[in-house]
């Protein structure tokens, strides 16, 4: 197929502004699919996808569209909604000449809009926008459109409208996708180089790259090398991207579509690397290559003891299909034996929890998520913290650092006290607010990511009654006072309830979790200390009372000196069981440490 006649494209949006349901009017419309088949989002292919109304993976397909007569090939290029995912995202765009900007007329532009919208602008795409949902009663096309304008700086002709939902539009969208996004731009004799865009693991054929061509061309057969690790491969199969796997001869410049090649691991075919020939192959490779970078990390043990194996194997399946999950064994003296991983954010970890219930049917609990510390400590040298457990002894540490995020909240006007309130309680840095309309406003903070990860997302939709929207991205590492606070039952500290917060937070986060969990271990026989503590220092505590057996309900009568020698007996029998006796804390413990209030 000829360079003029493809157009690769994508479409960026915000959680649930229609990108997946436009994707499968595009599949109709393009007969790729027929028409009103049993499964929405098709491109959305985990069920937890649809659950959750968000792009988890992105996915890649090719359509033919015919415009005045003449076949165009779109290779629709899918990517992942939400924040934590913003790498692959950047590499989707970057493998695209053009972007759908899809807006929601009944939501307006929000916090992810934008931030793909920059991401789509640094990586030179020419934008199409369109509004989503104008049939909706309650869809302000007007307002959207004029929005648009405003940050675009387009001709209202040049908005397109459409309704996802019903096909309204969707022919025509297709049709300015060829008049409008440029066609490649690749030269076709040059060495190939090719962008890895997006990689999975098949159980049968090993790992299957997905890649668009931006120079040459590539042949089955070819042997290929891998710019970030210098591995070479055979190319077994190479092929177009439809609903199935169309195996063709070769790939041409311009073109987007999957490699296999025998590559056993995920890891080795990283998003963003590049590939070329192994010999006579491009000299240096496409710029913005990244090695993921885990911001959370939290334990992960199986709730039943037994689990433990099926865990080691279940994590290992799941790291084959997700290069960004990184992971190391780990005990525990409350939990046993677990790992240790390292996530992209708490939705990745959402993800990863669901996926190991659903996929390997293993009940899991998580401990509570830290951050990457970068700690001096004071005989010069400098180390790494992401567990309590690694926590140095405060005498020895000269300084601290702390990831700090870039924040945008964008937020209807109302509400702009209420989220200076909360982005302040959680030491917030306002760097600036732009008022996008006359109703709503994007405020700017730089906020410690410890801070976000808990539940400021929560947090934030209910102080703004569900219309704030948030974006971060990581800025940098700065000087902070951190502590560990370890939670001591009956004396005795449970490693997998530490956690690190700042010194300010720590007395209000220790009393929120001995509280909570007072609520939710069972009274014991005897009286039982839930403590705070920084090293020796006890910050907080609260108290569950001692369950009392009634040893007077046999006497019916008689002495009182009888009845206290009863209860003296008692009391005896109490200090002696408190001493031996061993606090039996329930599973629900340390998932209500997970939920204990961190204002």
């Amino acid at each position: 197929m000829k360079q003029e006649f493809i157009r690769n494209f994508c479409i960026v949006a915000h959680i649930d502004h229609g990108k997946s349901t436009l994707a499968d009017r595009f599949l109709e419309v393009t007969h790729v699919i027929g028409k009103g088949m049993e499964v929405a989002q098709v491109l959305d292919s985990m069920d937890l996808e649809r659950e959750k109304g968000i792009t988890i993976k992105s996915h890649a397909i090719r359509m033919v569209h015919n415009y005045n007569g003449q076949d165009y090939v779109l290779n629709l290029i899918d990517t992942p909604g939400h924040v934590d995912f913003s790498y692959e995202v950047s590499r989707a765009l970057a493998s695209c000449e053009g972007a759908i900007l899809l807006v929601d007329a009944s939501q307006g532009i929000e916090a992810q809009t934008m931030s793909n919208l920059y991401l789509a602008l640094e990586n030179n795409l020419e934008l199409l926008p369109a509004l989503n949902k104008i049939d909706l009663p309650k869809a302000d096309v007007e307002g959207t459109e004029h929005d648009l304008m405003e940050i675009l700086g387009v001709m209202p002709e040049e908005i397109k409208q459409v309704s996802a939902k019903t096909g309204l539009g969707v022919a025509e969208l297709l049709d300015a996708v060829v008049t409008t996004l440029p066609a490649p731009k690749g030269i076709d004799d040059a060495p190939p180089k090719a962008l890895i865009f997006d990689s999975y693991f098949d159980m049968y054929r090993g790992v299957v790259v997905l890649v668009r061509l931006f120079d040459g061309s590539l042949k089955k057969g070819d042997k290929i090398r891998l710019f970030s690790n210098g591995k070479e491969y055979d190319i077994e199969e190479i092929g177009y991207l439809g609903m199935k796997f169309q195996p063709q001869t070769q790939l041409t410049c311009g073109e987007a579509g999957y490699i296999i090649a025998n590559i056993k691991e995920v890891a080795d075919a990283r998003v963003g690397d590049t590939i070329t020939l192994a010999k006579g192959g491009c000299s240096e490779s496409l710029p913005g290559f990244m090695e993921p970078k885990p911001m959370v990390y939290s334990g992960i043990f199986p709730i039943n003891g037994e689990d433990y194996e099926d865990l080691v194997e279940s994590i290992a399946k799941l790291k084959l299909n997700d290069a960004s999950l990184i992971y190391e064994k780990e005990s525990s003296a409350a939990l046993g034996y677990g790992f240790r991983c390292g996530f992209l954010g708490m939705l990745h970890l959402e993800i990863v929890k669901e996926r190991l219930m659903r996929e390997y049917n293993i009940p899991i609990i998580a401990t509570t998520p830290s951050v990457r510390f970068l700690m001096t400590l004071k005989n010069g040298k400098d180390i790494v913290v992401n567990n309590p457990i690694d926590f140095p002894d405060p005498n020895y540490i000269d300084t601290i650092q702390e990831p700090f995020m870039e924040t945008e909240i964008i937020v209807p006007t109302d509400y702009i006290g209420n989220i200076m309130k909360l982005a302040q309680d959680r030491r917030g840095i306002q760097k600036n607010i732009q008022y996008i309309d006359e109703k709503r406003v994007a405020i700017h903070y730089d906020m410690p990511l410890i801070e976000i990860i808990f539940d400021f997302y929560d947090k934030l939709k209910t102080v703004s009654r569900g219309y704030a929207s948030l974006d971060y991205t990581f800025k940098d590492y700065r000087l902070s006072h951190v502590v560990k606070v370890d939670i001591m039952i009956n004396g005795e500290k449970v490693d997998a309830m530490s956690f690190i917060c700042h010194q300010d937070k720590a007395f209000s986060w220790g009393k929120s979790v001995t509280q909570t969990l007072s609520e939710v271990i069972p009274r014991h026989l005897f009286k039982i200390a839930l403590q705070a503590s920084i090293g020796a220092k006890i910050i907080a505590r609260s108290t569950i009372n001692a369950m009392r057996k009634d040893v007077l309900a046999k006497c019916y009568g008689g002495d009182i000196s009888r009845k206290r020698k009863l209860l003296d007996k008692q009391k005896e029998g109490k200090k002696k069981m408190k001493e031996i006796g061993s606090v039996n804390v329930p599973q629900e413990a340390f998932l209500a440490v997970l939920k204990a209030d961190r204002d």
